[in-house]
C-alpha cells in the first residue's frame, strides 16, 4: 500500500471567501502583516487565491486552503475546510420585491 505525504508538509492559508460565482471555484483573499523597509510600520497585505472547492464555501465564510497540484491556468489551491461560516442577516436572506 503505498501512502500519501503527509498534510503538514504542503503550504495552506486561512482567509476569507470574496467570489464564489463560480462552479466548484471560489477566490479567497488571504491577508498577511508586512513591515515596510524604511518607515518599520506594519501594513496589512491581501493576496487572492483561487481554490477548488467541493464543500460548498460561500462569500464571507473563512476557510482554510491547502496547496495542490495544478487544477487549471489560475487554480492551485483545494479548499481543505470551512473554518467559520458567514452570518446572513435577515435581510440579505430574502430577495427584495418590487411593487
Amino acid at each position: 500500500m503505498e501512502e500519501k505525504e503527509p498534510a503538514a508538509r504542503r503550504s495552506h492559508k486561512v482567509g476569507v471567501v470574496v467570489s464564489a460565482k463560480m462552479q466548484k471555484t471560489v477566490v479567497v483573499a488571504v491577508e498577511r502583516l508586512v513591515r515596510h523597509d524604511m518607515y518599520r510600520k506594519t501594513i496589512k497585505r491581501t493576496s487572492t487565491f483561487m481554490a477548488h472547492d467541493e464543500k460548498g464555501a460561500r462569500q464571507g465564510d473563512r476557510v482554510r486552503i491547502v496547496e495542490s497540484r495544478p487544477l487549471s491556468k489560475r487554480k492551485r489551491w483545494v479548499v481543505d475546510a470551512i473554518v467559520a461560516k458567514a452570518r446572513v442577516r435577515e435581510d440579505d436572506s430574502l430577495p427584495a420585491v418590487q411593487v
